[in-house]
This record gives C-alpha cells, structure tokens and sequence, in this order.
C-alpha cells in the first residue's frame, strides 16, 4: 500500500526479490493542475506497468475493500506512504502489517518528518520500519539505518537517499518476517524520545526574518525543493530554494532588510533580538518572484531595479 514515489522503490526491490505481490493498494486517481486532468499515483504507474493488480479504494473502512483484502488472505501487508489503516485492515494479514517510516522513530512521528529534521537542524536521520498499532507511528520497530545530513542537503536530497535506505530496509525486514515465521525481536519505542513532524502549512513555509540566520538557512533547506519556503517583496511572494549563512557581512540592519555587497544578495536576520543589537545575515542563492522562473541572486539582482535596501517581510 502507497502513493508517491518514495513507495516505488520498495515495491520494486521486493517484486524483484520475488515475494508474491497479489494486489497493490493506492490512492483512487485524482484530476489536478490546469485543465483538471486526471493523475495517477506513481505507485500505479509502477504497477501498470509491472501488470499487477491494482484496488483504488475511496473509503478504507468500505466493506467491499476489506472483503476484497479478505478474499486475498495476505501473509503481510507493507504500507510505504499511505493513508492511515483502519484496524480492521492492518490487523487482517497473518503476520501483521509493516510500515516503512522516514525518521528514526520515536523522533519525528507524522506527515513531514524529512522536513522537520533538516529545520530543526538535525544532523542525522534515517528509516524505520515497524508494526501498525492504532496510534500512528507507535508500533513496534523491526529495524532502522540511519542517514547523515549533510551541510549541503536538501529535503530533495535526503528523500533520495532515504528511498533507497529504505526500499533496502523493507527487504531485509520483509525477508526477515518470512524466514524466522513472524517470530522476530522487536524493540518498543521509548516515549520518553518522542518527537513529531506534522503536516507542514503555508504558516511554516513563511520566513521569519527575526529568527537566527541559521534557523532560517534551515528553514529553507528543510522545505527545497517542495513545497518551499517563502517571503514577500512588493506585495509578491518570493520562494527561496537555495542559501546560506554569510558571516562575513553582517550589518545592523533590521530583519528582512536586503542588502547587496559584492554581487550577493544578502538579508539581514536577528541571532537575538533587536535590543541587543546581535545580528547575522543570509546569502540568498536561487530564488523565484511569483509569476516567474527560478533564478540565480545574480540574474534576479539584474532583473529587479532598486532592490537594495528593499524589505522581506
């Protein structure tokens, strides 16, 4: 069961490994973007094209698709970005139902936790794969490997890694179910070390200047290349895909301010507060005016007149 295109890879691995793959469960297809034209899950596209059986359910608590899953008598269910199961679901399989998780659990539990991660600044993450239990993301953990974070990482960049990590992973924890009957070593998840990763809103993507340049740098990383973090310029919004923390020139400007100096595009943060007077300052890189193409700070510096001393707010 899974939708994007980080559940692709799993589903490849194993079908390659030769598990038996009776039915794979997706999102029904939905019409987006101009002309409401209708698009399939990449998990679909996959299983198409591999000429697996594919059930689109609408509602997982429907009784046609739990008699359908009833019909299929599964040994496992391996959910990798999926809508949450209904008991009634993840209990039905023989062995249970695994989940493939982007985080070390019990840190960063929810929707967005390869986002979270980099915004908080962590400088290691990695997978999970763990037992459904009814709270999400509490079952029992199978297995992890973890992932560096690198200084110049991206959400992009760490959901590549981790789609491969993790397809890795599930294999070995799938084969693993197989071969000792189900009766495998499980660790529990220390609640004590919980942390969450929710949903990210248009509220998180919006910089706060008066936050420490650092924060911000995070912030911008954490959320490139989707669904980006975002100031406004003239009443415009402006994404910002690229950055860094610049410690070379620092001014005592206000948060937000931009300031040019040497052919950069620079802003102006807070690393305190304004009282203090302690400041620190980002080095904006690709960037992209509302209406218009990603550019670099050099080509957006060419193309928007009196931009010095101009203010992100």
């Amino acid at each position: 069961m899974g939708t994007p295109a980080f559940a692709v890879p799993p589903l490849r691995v194993l079908l390659g490994a030769g598990f038996e793959i009776p039915a794979v469960v997706t999102v029904p297809d939905k019409p987006s973007g101009r002309g409401l034209q209708v698009h399939e899950s990449e998990v679909k596209k996959f299983a198409e094209e591999k000429k697996l059986r594919i059930i689109q359910p609408v509602n997982l608590k429907d009784n046609s698709f739990i008699d359908e899953l009833k019909k299929i008598q599964p040994d496992l269910i391996v959910v990798v970005a999926f809508r949450i199961l209904p008991k009634e679901v993840f209990t039905l399989p023989k062995f249970g139902s695994v989940n493939l998780h982007a985080s070390l659990l019990p840190k960063y539990r929810g929707a967005a936790p390869i986002n979270w991660a980099i915004i908080n600044g962590e400088k290691v993450t990695g997978v999970t794969t763990f037992f459904l239990k009814e709270k999400i993301d509490t079952g029992n953990i199978i297995a992890q490997k973890k992932c560096l974070i690198e200084d110049e990482d991206n959400a992009g960049t760490i959901h590549d890694k981790l789609t491969s990590i993790g397809a890795e992973l599930l294999l070995e924890s799938v084969q693993q179910i197989q071969n000792l009957n189900g009766n495998i070593k499980l660790e529990t998840q220390k609640e004590s070390d919980v942390s969450f990763a929710p949903k990210i809103t248009k509220k998180v993507c919006r910089i706060n200047w008066s936050e420490s340049g650092e924060r911000i740098h995070n912030l911008i990383r954490g959320l490139s290349p989707y669904p980006c973090a975002y100031s406004l310029l003239d009443d415009k919004a402006v994404k910002i895909f690229r950055s860094k923390v610049d410690s070379e020139n620092l001014q005592a400007n206000e948060a937000g301010k931009i300031f040019l100096s040497g052919g950069k595009l620079l802003v102006s943060t807070n690393n305190g507060s304004m009282e203090h007077g302690v400041f620190s300052a980002i080095e904006i890189l690709e960037l992209q005016l509302e209406g218009r193409n990603k550019v670099s700070a050099k080509d957006f510096i060419n193309g928007y007149p009196n931009l010095d001393q101009k203010i992100f707010f």
